[in-house]
């Protein structure tokens, strides 16, 4: 079985929806073989503290924005995931999806993108500082210099770009977005019941929509 999942290293509902489809997979014995797809929430933006973002996007007074942040950190909770948001930011997350791409090729993108989103998330680290990204790409076993050239690479940029054309012709709005061998498509992060569904019988998730992140900003639904 193959499963695409178009996300970002910065959707926190990716996370939660990717722990959720890992814990489908182990309950239901499914084997599969799982590719990241890139897809920029924020595609040409600069980074920017998230706290701006939330009284960009939403509106939000700093004391909006906290409650909305401690209502994402407590879903994730219940996944068992440690998110620390606050203080974190968000823009165009094209480098990240390089390195992810070149990681692919090389064997270690799950490794890659498990260490972006812990670096993220948990440990509150500058995903957007080439610094940074190189350091964590070499700890999930990318050459360094690999790498740093990865992310000046304009074959590796048009991949990325080709993987959102791909998701816009299959009418993506929002990620996470799990396609299942072509055939099955669950949007959001509905939950490991509706992807043991989707990975069982084959047949489309239930037509709501699930907690997801679009261009405007992030939804729980």
């Amino acid at each position: 079985m193959k499963i695409e999942i178009w996300s970002d290293v910065i959707c926190p509902f990716c996370y939660i929806g990717k722990t959720q489809l890992e814990a489908a997979l182990a309950e239901t014995g499914v084997k599969a073989e799982i590719e990241h797809r890139a897809f920029r929430l924020m595609p040409g933006e600069t980074p920017y503290p998230i706290e701006e973002m939330f009284a960009r996007r939403y509106g939000q007074s700093p004391e909006q924005a906290k409650a909305s942040m401690r209502n994402v950190e407590a879903m994730a909770a219940d996944q068992g995931l440690e998110f620390h948001i606050p203080g974190t930011k968000a823009g165009d997350t094209t480098d990240a999806h390089r390195l992810l791409i070149l990681a692919g090729d090389r064997g270690v993108q799950i490794e890659l993108l498990n260490a972006l989103y812990k670096a993220y998330f948990t440990d509150g680290r500058d995903v957007f500082d080439r610094d940074v990204l190189v350091a964590i790409a070499e700890k999930a076993g990318l050459d360094r210099a690999e790498a740093e050239k990865a992310l000046d690479s304009e074959e590796l940029k048009a991949r990325v770009a080709a993987d959102q054309r791909t998701a816009e012709t299959f009418g993506v709005r929002g990620v996470p977005f799990v396609v299942i061998d072509r055939k099955v498509a669950v949007s959001g992060a509905q939950g490991t019941a509706n992807f043991v569904k989707a990975l069982r019988t084959a047949e489309p998730s239930p037509p709501a929509d699930g907690a997801s992140c679009d261009i405007n900003g992030c939804d729980p639904a």
